[in-house]
């Protein structure tokens, strides 16, 4: 079985993002929480994905995985880079206004074409003030954080650490900077264990509740870890360019 590789998305990778999203995400809670099934629209999906993979090129850190030498994508992850928790550090550059609403726009006209395609809209903000109220009470690290805003694995896929990888290669960037990395689960089990395992622990949950109807998340934290390359012959030695947290061992699926 070849290696697989984990390299950053091109524009050639997206239709196969795309599949590793929806399908990994099929049987998502969240992803029956917020979409009415009944009206839910794959096409409107598709393209939907489409509008944020090419957001996630320009402003990311987008990662797909394929076997060597192969085209099929297996999984994908995207990343939000840190930003300083600071006010004036916080305030948003003319380049990522100019994305957002680029964004924005790119939406309204889908959503002229396609309609909702099934997006309960309530429930979309139910969860953005849930995700607002939890990021606040959590994230307490001056320099922000590395957050994982999706990853996905084909089922076929599943089982031969595919998710490892595309974790890895932001977490040992993430180790490296002293900077620790922060995820929205949609399910507790088996995702909180295995996230558990690359490192991360949970710290608070987010109650998306919706007259009763509700969608539990679960949001962890991975403080940063000393690389194993900057590990002298006794173990973990911390320098002077690594903030290391040792006491401690990825919306994700």
């Amino acid at each position: 079985m070849a290696a697989i590789e984990v390299t950053p998305i091109t524009e050639q990778d997206i239709p196969g993002a795309i599949d590793a999203v929806q399908q990994g995400f099929a049987d998502d809670p969240y992803n029956h929480w917020i979409f009415d099934r009944s009206k839910f629209s794959a096409e409107r999906n598709r393209a939907s994905l489409g509008l944020r993979c090419k957001w996630g090129m320009r402003n990311a850190l987008f990662f797909v995985a394929k076997e060597a030498g192969s085209d099929t994508v297996l999984g994908v992850a995207m990343w939000m880079r840190p930003k300083p928790l600071t006010s004036a550090a916080a305030q948003s550059s003319w380049t990522d206004w100019f994305e957002s609403w680029r964004l924005w726009l790119d939406q309204v006209f889908m959503n002229l074409w396609y309609g909702r395609g099934g997006l309960n809209v309530k429930r979309y903000y139910i969860w953005k003030s849930s995700q607002s109220l939890i990021q606040h009470k959590l994230w307490t690290n001056p320099g922000g954080y590395y957050f994982c805003n999706i990853v996905s694995v084909l089922p076929a896929a599943q089982g031969r650490g595919v998710g490892k990888l595309l974790f890895k290669t932001v977490t040992d960037m993430a180790d490296r900077e002293g900077v620790p990395c922060y995820l929205e689960s949609s399910k507790d089990e088996p995702n909180v264990r295995i996230y558990e395992k690359l490192g991360f622990r949970l710290a608070g949950n987010l109650d998306c509740d919706d007259d009763g109807v509700v969608c539990k998340l679960f949001a962890m934290i991975r403080d940063p870890q000393v690389p194993q390359d900057l590990q002298g012959p006794q173990g973990p030695q911390p320098d002077n360019s690594t903030t290391a947290v040792l006491d401690h061992p990825s919306v994700c699926n």
